[in-house]
This record gives structure tokens, C-alpha cells and sequence, in this order.
């Protein structure tokens, strides 16, 4: 009995330390202002976090052969479309490896009408979206980082958070 007391207060306390690193990183990104980046867009032309000033941003880290970013690309067109005439952006930034080409011919055939562009080091190490993708960094029209959400988004939820951004 006194075996598994011990073991459940010991898990008990495990769960609590992760639960508040976790917050404590999340926390750690609210209001942390958004590291500067240049990224080549699929145009051939430079795209930086200045070029997005005063707007609302979801940098969307994903790739072409990632079954659930192909899968919430709908929804942001959808969003993206409603409100980019309020100071909604997003820029996907994208992990495939094998070129532009390989990108350029997904964006025509999906017909994504936000920008688009090629990750690199500098912004991998910026904003270190993680392992796992999809992954979106919401950006706030002050250029602070507002939220980071890991996974398929909902159309719902990438609404809901611009509407907390307006």
C-alpha cells in the first residue's frame, strides 16, 4: 500500500513539473516580441516580418507531403480570404526539401493565395516552430508573439484567434 502511495505522489508530482514547464514556455512566448527574418518567397522576391507591420500573422511552418497541413489548408484560405481585407496575413513557410518547384506546383494545383515561402536556418532557429508540424506562430499587429499552436487548426480556431487579435 505504502509502495503505490509513493509511485502516485511521485507521478503526481512528474505531471506537475511538466504542466508547469509547459506553461511556463507558453507563457514565455506571450508578448515576446517576434524575431526579425528574410525568407525567399516562390516569386524569387524577399519577405520579412517588417513586410507585415500592423497585421495580424500565421506563420505556418508545414510541407507539401504532411497529411494534416494539406488537410487545414482549406480552412486558411477560407479564413484567409474573409479576413484579409481586416489585417489578417499568413505566410507558410515551407519545410520541403525539394525546392520551389515541388511547392509551387502543390500552391497551383491547392490555388493558396497567401504568401508562400522556403524555410531557412535563420528562421528556424528564431522561431524553433519544433518537430512535429503543422506549427503556427500568431503574431500580433504590435509584432509580438501572441500564441504558437502545434497540429491542425481548425477553421474555427484560426478564426477565433484573429477575432482576439483585431
Amino acid at each position: 500500500m505504502k509502495r503505490t502511495t509513493k509511485a502516485l505522489t511521485i507521478l503526481s508530482l512528474g505531471i506537475l513539473a511538466v504542466i508547469f514547464t509547459f506553461n511556463f514556455l507558453i507563457a514565455r512566448l506571450d508578448d515576446q516580441a517576434a524575431p526579425e527574418f528574410t525568407l525567399i518567397a516562390l516569386d524569387g522576391t524577399e519577405v520579412t516580418l517588417t513586410d507585415f507591420e500592423g497585421k495580424v500573422l500565421f506563420l505556418n511552418f508545414w510541407a507539401t507531403w504532411c497529411p494534416p497541413c494539406r488537410q487545414e489548408i482549406p480552412g486558411f484560405l477560407e479564413i484567409y480570404d474573409k479576413y484579409k481585407d481586416k489585417g489578417m496575413e499568413i505566410l507558410g513557410v515551407s519545410l520541403d526539401r525539394q525546392g520551389t518547384d515541388v511547392v509551387k506546383a502543390f500552391a497551383k494545383k491547392m490555388k493558396i493565395s497567401y504568401s508562400l515561402a522556403m524555410a531557412n536556418n535563420e528562421i528556424m532557429q528564431a522561431y524553433q516552430p519544433g518537430q512535429y508540424i503543422p506549427a503556427t506562430i500568431i503574431i500580433d499587429r504590435e509584432g509580438n508573439i501572441h500564441n504558437k499552436h502545434v497540429g491542425y487548426m481548425e477553421k474555427t480556431q484560426v478564426e477565433k484567434m484573429f477575432l482576439e487579435l483585431k
